[in-house]
């Protein structure tokens, strides 16, 4: 007997069937709007967006569900603080020319994609003037070129929105672009599309990521054990088969792993998929999201605990992003 045939899943599919409408969300958690603080007015500034995959991982029923809190509009976001920005991290002042953000010696981060399959209230860009940024193949070129004549530079970072909503054929040709400048040894990928929509790892991604001489390097946005399902796994799996190092970075939030338990969860689960833990971030201050933030005391009192349940290397760097510095900032205990 002939065994059917395994199609993929198309992504770009899934991505059109999202969640977009805060009602449709609740009704299929089975949650009552009247119990959640939901704001209609922070979803028409920030709409939401949730595929269908992630939403199948959230508890029915439970209204703090971790993963529902990192995309549920809510009332707290219209609470303007002077603390907090829409550019928290001076990435205008790092912008030379459109879809290029450089802000550090040897690495460059490419705007290769203005969209996003999820909106995460917490994102530090959901203000970034993505209008400004778009890009023709030839308007890369003008990109292509600053990249050549900057020869410090040794790693390009496909960034976003989530570089992976564009499509495989755009993103070979800038990557065999790349491949061609000599002094490019690397080229990171930073997206939560394979957490979020799993199928977007397919055989016409990996041929392009693994299709020149440049490292590849696949950095996922995981906050939460929860998100990681059998579809994350398998999709893991292929790209480390495909010879793709996979690391991981979290963001620490309020109501959603502020905990040494639930990181240490997340940190054994990552390594479970052998995905690497490589940052704890500290909130970046934008404005919308200061009910998130945690003060660096309690940030250092969490990871202090959490130093005593992990082996050093399930152990991510707490970090802050500080506008103007070289590099990372190491939050010192």
């Amino acid at each position: 007997m002939l065994k059917p045939l395994h199609i993929q899943p198309n992504w770009q599919t899934e991505l059109s069937q999202s969640f977009t409408s805060v009602d449709e969300l609740l009704a299929e958690l089975e949650l009552d709007s009247t119990q959640l603080s939901t704001c209609q007015q922070a979803a028409q500034q920030f709409p939401l967006r949730v595929p269908r995959a992630f939403v199948r991982r959230m508890e029915k029923g439970n209204s703090n569900d971790p993963l529902l809190a990192q995309v549920l509009p809510i009332k707290a976001e219209m609470q303007l603080d002077p603390a907090y920005s829409t550019d928290p991290l001076d990435e205008s002042s790092h912008n030379p020319i459109a879809g290029i953000v450089h802000k550090y010696r040897n690495r460059l981060l490419l705007i290769v994609s203005p969209a996003c399959a999820i909106n995460c209230r917490y994102c530090f860009r959901r203000h970034f003037p993505y209008q400004e940024n778009r890009q023709s193949k030839e308007q890369w070129l003008q990109a292509l070129t600053y990249i050549s004549s900057n020869t410090d530079i040794n790693e390009v970072i496909f960034s976003g929105g989530d570089p992976l909503a564009a499509n495989d054929q755009f993103l070979g040709w800038l990557a065999e672009q790349i491949a061609a400048i000599p002094h490019i040894k690397r080229l990171r990928i930073h997206t939560r599309l394979p957490v979020v929509i799993p199928s977007r790892i397919n055989d016409a991604f990996l041929r392009w990521a693994t299709g020149t001489r440049l490292t590849p390097i696949l950095v996922l946005h995981i906050n939460h054990s929860n998100e990681i399902d059998a579809e994350v796994v398998e999709a893991v799996r292929r790209l480390q088969g495909a010879g793709i190092k996979v690391l991981n970075q979290t963001v620490l939030l309020k109501g959603v792993n502020d905990s040494a338990e639930s990181l240490n969860n997340l940190s054994e689960r990552l390594f479970d998929c052998a995905i690497t833990p490589y940052y704890l971030h500290l909130l970046d201050p934008v404005q919308g999201a200061s009910h998130f933030d945690i003060d660096t005391t309690e940030a250092r009192q969490i990871y202090r605990e959490l130093q005593t349940m992990l082996p050093g290397f399930l152990l991510p760097r707490l970090v802050r992003e500080i506008p103007g510095k070289l590099s990372k900032t190491l939050i010192s205990l």
